[in-house]
């Protein structure tokens, strides 16, 4: 089933459909975004020449065109070279939304593998280095008054060097034993968002098993007089809700759900929340997010879960595939891992965690 899932995917983007087109941060969700995953401008910059003869500015023509979000290695990328290529370009023009006009942009790059330069229309936007972390740039400075955009990448990744994280990614041209064959450039979901003046910069959610939940933000652009507001359903259901005076660029909101339904294995119950971030009457941001109530604890060296003792049962997930390495080639192969993981009789997954080292 997985390898139909995977070929379904392939033809969707030999057609032209965005792949991997949901919402890319389910946690941290607005309503106003576009995604800018799909095809591509890309070159190979094998000579290193590109910031030398500065190509995110001259606009020097991309010879090739690839599949994002997935590596140039990957056959998923319409490419499928495994050769080494330490330094890759990509551009793509993008049109933003009329009503986006008097917003801040947010440009969200899910992990760039391993050092990575953007810009904006010809200007340099932000740095990273961290090939597993992603990446929030507010490019509104950055952006013209007609709408039409243009985003250069720069990715640097010495296939070679042994210093760099790469878990196991190997330092050959072709796979081998444990190892997987390397991941390089733009392998996670790229797309954009608008907000206001002010906007939600982070969330941290903690909870109780008796109901009691705290909502604490952090606000970038931070003004006087925000105040965020919280509301939390269940089913569809308003549970409650509730709002808090900012204090400089944080904020917190604490609520209380009576009789909470707890989170359990093969039982994901989950409640959602809406925030929005208010000046006066006007909501200047919107961010939807969820969770979960549940206790854990060790008692007499056994595991309990929501008071009751729970053996667990655990598959170690590698989070490779054929067609697109670590990048899962769908949203429906990522739910199909889950599934068999549940009917083989499993009630949990551990990570490889070696991809981070």
């Amino acid at each position: 089933m997985l390898k139909v899932f995977i070929a379904v995917c392939f033809a969707l983007t030999l057609t032209g459909a965005i792949p991997r087109a949901e919402v890319p941060q389910p946690q941290f969700a607005r309503p106003e975004w576009q995604s800018l995953n799909g095809e591509w401008e890309f070159e190979f910059d094998d000579a290193n020449v590109g910031l030398r003869d500065n190509w995110a500015v001259t606009k020097k023509a991309l010879t090739r065109k690839i599949t994002v979000p997935y590596a140039f290695e990957t056959k998923l990328s319409g490419i499928g070279d495994t050769s080494f290529h330490p330094w890759v370009w990509y551009r793509r023009a993008v049109q933003l939304p009329a009503n986006w006009a008097n917003r801040r942009v947010l440009l969200h790059f899910g992990a760039i593998d391993y050092r990575a330069m953007i810009w904006v229309n010809g200007r340099l936007a932000g740095q990273h280095e961290g090939g597993n972390v992603p990446i929030k740039l507010d490019v509104t400075d950055f952006l013209t008054p007609n709408g039409s955009q243009a985003i250069a990448v720069r990715a640097e990744d010495p296939p070679e060097d042994r210093y760099i994280p790469r878990g196991k990614q190997y330092w050959q041209p072709q796979s081998r034993g444990i190892f997987y064959t390397r991941t390089t450039g733009i392998w996670q979901s790229v797309w954009l968002e608008a907000t206001g003046a002010s906007y939600l910069d982070k969330l941290r959610i903690e909870t109780k098993p008796d109901g009691h939940v705290t909502f604490n933000a952090k606000i970038a652009r931070q003004s006087a007089g925000l105040t965020l507001h919280a509301t939390i359903k269940y089913k569809e259901k308003v549970m409650t809700s509730g709002s808090a005076a900012a204090n400089g660029e944080r904020a917190s909101v604490g609520l209380f759900v009576n009789d909470p339904v707890k989170w359990g294995v093969g039982q994901g119950n989950l409640y959602d929340v809406d925030f929005e971030l208010r000046k006066g009457a006007e909501v200047v941001d919107r961010v939807t997010s969820y969770y979960g109530y549940r206790a854990i604890h060790i008692e007499n060296g056994r595991f309990h879960l929501n008071g009751r003792p729970t053996y667990l049962k655990m598959v170690l997930d590698q989070g490779y595939w054929m067609e697109s390495t670590i990048t899962p080639p769908t949203d429906a192969a990522i739910q199909y891992d889950i599934k068999m993981t549940m009917d083989m009789g499993f009630n949990g997954a551990t990570w490889d965690w070696s991809f981070l080292m």
